[in-house]
């Protein structure tokens, strides 16, 4: 993808991006770096969380120490964080299939927000009944969703991209309601 550059050549730095500002590359030569929870969690707490591990998904301040670890040792804003167990994700995501009770699943940071969330999905009948079964969940209110996959079904995957959070990032805010066009909370909740 071509770098955006003025009439004369220069380089155009993008909303929110401080080093474009400043005039430095802000392009890394490295892939996205990518830990599974535990990692982050082992990250987390290295870097002065107080407590969690691998059986709760990442809070608000684990995020961000990830995400500053990621920045300072392989100078990247995003980190991608996968190897969550299953009993942290729906019962519609796929497991893996080697026994690990891991999901196959991810979260996308990026400077310390989870702006992105998505995995594989179960597209076998037999084990999505199975998954659905062992957390207990009564089979009536997702019975039609249960039969799309009845008769087969491809493999699939999907995510949700926060698009407020994506232009908090964009925009180098830190508030999100900086970023909403009608922003609701305690304080307002009519435009």
């Amino acid at each position: 993808m071509a770098v955006p550059r003025s009439g004369t050549g220069e380089q155009v730095p993008r909303y929110g991006d401080r080093r474009a500002v400043r005039g430095e590359d802000h392009r890394s030569q490295n892939p996205l770096p990518r830990v599974t929870l535990a990692q982050a969690w082992e990250l987390a707490l290295q870097n002065g969380h107080p407590g969690g591990d691998e059986s709760t998904d990442l809070d608000p301040e684990a995020e961000r120490l990830v995400s500053r670890h990621m920045v300072e040792q392989q100078d990247h804003e995003m980190v991608w964080v996968t190897g969550y167990p299953e009993k942290l994700r729906p019962f519609y995501h796929r497991v893996e299939d080697d026994g690990s009770g891991l999901s196959r699943s991810f979260d996308l940071l990026w400077n310390g927000i989870e702006v992105a969330s998505g995995a594989q999905r179960e597209h076998r009948h037999d084990r999505l009944l199975a998954q659905a079964r062992s957390r207990d969940l009564p089979l009536g209110p997702i019975r039609y969703f249960l039969d799309f996959f009845r008769f087969g079904c491809p493999p699939h995957g999907g995510f949700g991209f926060g698009l407020n959070r994506l232009m908090m990032c964009l925009l180098g805010q830190h508030d999100v309601r900086e970023v909403t066009y009608l922003p609701r909370d305690r304080d307002r909740l009519s435009p």
